[in-house]
């Protein structure tokens, strides 16, 4: 199955695997790719990276060589929004094509790892992902496989959504109510509003209007009212969310009719959180963390809202294992284990 020639006497025969360069701390990777034809030229570099002997496979019916496999498998995971590349030294890449939500099924990856030869690694679901971010890997461990493993593979992927899927953001009209005496009557200036229209406007969604308000449950409540009536799909309210008994917005909130889904979530920062839902139009509550914080209750919660989710008690109720923000003295969130 497998053909032992010196390198002097591979010319014109054909790699059967990709054969890596490695300079330690300059350079790892390709230096002659599967299905090269072996020329004179190249005798001296193979010799220079080791290869006295070039190894030919001749597979017999039943077994897969690494790079197809590779690619097979990587079609049989590939779901919507996500693209796949060639080949490279046995593994096969797949990357977002736009911006949105990375959607995982962990359950099935389990399932696809737990057979033999297969590994497939991915980045944590529920993370916004940029287009060209690479957000998966495939590859068999050994140089070639049963054909039978990749069979099994695709009868597991067949009966499931694709493993590996970007939702993309819609673009939503965001409606920001900023609550608070002090605001209201300008004795300090407002600095949520800001972060809240870049956060968005880093997710493609826009602040419609801003509305201030004073402390008092009518007023919250006909922002709300106000907003939803000028076309709002979304309406976020800062300020006022902790216990101190001028805090009025989460009593606003259940005030406007709106059903809510969560008040309080297992992550720090961002556990004095509220999510309702009005008639269809998401609610939401945000502590003062979000202003402040690059990582909060804010980005695990709004980027499933505006992928076209619906954000249950129990998907909050989740977030608590890996709720605990490192407080890293660089935050480099969403790269993190931060609500994963």
């Amino acid at each position: 199955m497998v053909e032992v020639i010196p390198v002097q006497e591979a010319v014109g025969r054909f790699l059967s695997h990709d054969i890596t360069r490695i300079v330690p701390g300059e350079f790892k990777g390709r230096a002659f790719k599967k299905g090269h034809c072996i020329t004179a030229d190249d005798i001296p570099k193979l010799m220079q990276l080791g290869k006295d002997r070039i190894y030919v496979l001749n597979l017999p019916d039943g077994l897969i060589h690494e790079d197809e496999a590779a690619d097979r498998i990587a079609g049989h995971i590939c779901g919507p929004h996500v693209r796949f590349g060639e080949p490279n030294q046995g593994k096969v890449e797949l990357t977002a094509e736009q911006d949105g939500l990375l959607k995982i099924d962990a359950q099935l990856l389990a399932d696809l790892n737990d057979l033999p030869d297969i590994t497939i690694a991915t980045l944590h679901s529920n993370q916004p992902v940029k287009a060209g971010k690479v957000v998966a890997g495939t590859r068999i461990i050994p140089l070639f496989t049963d054909t039978e493993n990749l069979n099994r593979l695709a009868e597991r992927c067949q009966d499931h959504p694709p493993l590996v899927s970007v939702r993309p953001f819609k673009s939503l009209q965001i409606g920001l109510v900023t609550t608070g005496n002090e605001i209201f009557h300008g004795r300090i200036e407002d600095r949520f509003g800001p972060v809240i229209r870049e956060k968005f406007r880093a997710l493609g969604s826009t602040v419609m209007r801003q509305v201030v308000v004073p402390d008092q449950l009518t007023a919250i409540v006909a922002a709300i009212n106000e907003l939803r009536n000028e076309g709002a799909q979304m309406v976020v309210l800062t300020g006022g969310m902790s216990v101190d008994p001028d805090d009025l917005t989460p009593a606003a909130i259940r005030a406007s009719g709106a059903k809510v889904v969560v008040y309080g979530s297992p992550t720090y920062p961002g556990a004095m959180f509220m999510l309702a839902d009005l008639e269809g139009i998401p609610l939401i509550g945000l502590p003062g963390c979000a202003m402040y914080h690059k990582a909060t209750i804010f980005e695990l919660v709004v980027p499933r809202l505006l992928a076209g989710e619906t954000v249950t008690r129990q998907d909050i109720v989740a977030l608590g294992h890996g709720g605990l923000c490192a407080g890293c003295e660089r935050c480099h969130y969403p790269d993190c284990g931060f609500g994963k």
